[in-house]
């Protein structure tokens, strides 16, 4: 299955070398050691939050579900393999016939999490489960990354609508990877074409400053676009003097004129000024959107001004200052026997233990949020063995992915709106933009063995 199944009409392309080298090697050398077929788990985590973040935002689980289907080794792949040198010819006849048949656990996409929190869980044989260890990663870092920055945005601006814009600021495949994640976080659209071609995001877009500068004077520019795209269009207004221009816009519209765009200056004043001559113009319905490098706390700022839409480019593009998550990838568990790859096969926990904070937990985890008495979460419980009775309905991990067959593929919206539903149920000092620390703690249960 893949995106296709949902009527999306671009389907991804062979990830296979979306990897690292030294996977292939590792798997080379298990191989070799006959350890590559034991059972083995692997969870994704973080072991902090970005500084001063409250929350992480789970994203781009639909886009992995997507790269482990499409994990495949053709006959081009195998060849450059083959021609560098970088595996041997038992290792190339093994990949040739790689198809994950393992399962993969995860927070649903849209939930929030926390330091420890074992955002996804891959289980199957080591070969198998190796080597997706960084498509995996590039991509829950990258997209879960700019949700969080999406998030902080959508808190600050409340009920106002924003337009993801932040193409032109970052790599052309990354800028619709971060549209889907933006609108998981809680932006309503973007600019970005391929981004709505390829999930159904809603796009928007009218004329930039060129398209002012090409006519003899702003009159024509706004009377050729009002032509092209009626009255209910969105002129920039803001390419010469904003007064002016304001007054040009309605003499050419008329008060049906849909929004003036402001994209430089002191956006608290001059939207103040906008708003006020509209109204005496008569345009009382005409809205008003802000672009001009926005972040969270530009967002914030503006809360009391007269804004209807907010248009954020670079710093939703970039996580606002954290581009990536900063989770990893370990090995948590792994069968006692070398020779076995039964899924009923005993389990020991292993985990690395060194020092500069890289220690991790072993053992195959659960997850569950504790609620206070008022139904908000109060505690991200983190454990192995047995599920607390009180917690069982409260586990937060779904099965994606079920002996290699993805069972959990949804439509965006539906992590849209269980983001929405997430943040909603954190303690409302989580929407605060101030320094702090994860806005609920991570507790550990232990008990069991690491099956």
């Amino acid at each position: 299955m893949n995106t296709a199944d949902l009527g999306l009409p671009v389907d991804v392309p062979s990830t296979a070398l979306f990897t690292d080298q030294y996977e292939l090697t590792m798997l080379r050398a298990a191989l070799k050691a006959g350890t590559a077929e034991r059972r083995s788990v692997f969870e994704v985590f973080t072991r902090r939050l970005p500084d001063g973040r409250r929350y992480g935002v789970v994203a781009g689980t639909g886009r992995v579900l997507d790269a482990v289907e499409n994990f495949r080794f053709d006959a081009g792949v195998l060849r450059f393999l083959r021609e560098k040198g970088i595996v041997d010819e038992e290792t190339l006849d093994w990949l040739a016939e790689y198809r994950f048949g393992g399962d993969i656990w995860g927070y649903p996409e849209g939930e929030v999490y926390f330091p420890g929190s074992p955002v996804m869980r891959v289980e199957g044989t080591f070969g198998e489960c190796v080597l997706l260890e960084t498509v995996i990663l590039s991509i829950l870092n990258h997209d879960s990354a700019i949700a969080a920055a999406a998030s902080r945005m959508a808190s600050a601006a409340g009920d106002r609508p924003l337009i993801e814009m932040g193409a032109r600021r970052t790599h052309e495949l990354a800028a619709v990877a971060a549209a889907r994640a933006a609108y998981v976080g809680g932006f309503a659209t973007t600019s970005d074409l391929a981004a709505g071609f390829r999930y159904n995001i809603p796009t928007v877009g009218t004329s930039a400053h060129a398209f002012t500068l090409l006519h003899d004077n702003e009159r024509d520019a706004f009377r050729a676009q009002v032509e092209a795209m009626g009255r209910g269009t969105t002129l920039l207004v803001d390419t010469y003097d904003v007064t002016e221009a304001v007054r040009t816009a309605v003499e050419v519209a008329g008060p049906e004129l849909g929004a003036v765009r402001i994209d430089s200056g002191d956006l608290l004043l001059v939207a103040h000024r906008v708003r006020q001559q509209l109204d005496e113009l008569g345009a009382t319905e005409t809205k008003i959107v802000v672009t001009s490098d926005l972040d969270e706390y530009a967002i914030a700022s503006l809360a009391a001004a007269p804004v209807d839409a907010y248009g954020v480019g670079t710093q939703l593009v970039t996580g606002s200052g954290h581009p990536t998550a900063s989770m990893v990838y370990k090995l948590v568990a792994r069968a006692q026997s070398g020779d076995s790859a039964d899924e009923e096969a005993p389990l020991v926990s292993v985990a690395k233990k060194s020092s500069g904070g890289k220690t991790s937990i072993g053992g195959r985890k659960w997850a569950a949020r504790r609620l206070d008495a008022d139904g908000y979460a109060e505690a991200e419980v983190i454990g192995t063995g047995p599920v607390p009775d009180d917690l069982a309905d409260r586990q937060l991990l779904v099965q994606l992915v079920k002996g290699g067959e993805v069972v959990a593929r949804e439509p965006l919206d539906a992590a849209r709106d269980r983001h929405a539903a997430a943040r909603a149920n954190l303690p409302l000092s989580a929407t605060q933009l101030s320094r702090g620390e994860p806005v609920i703690p991570t507790e550990y249960a232990h008990g069991g063995s690491g099956s």
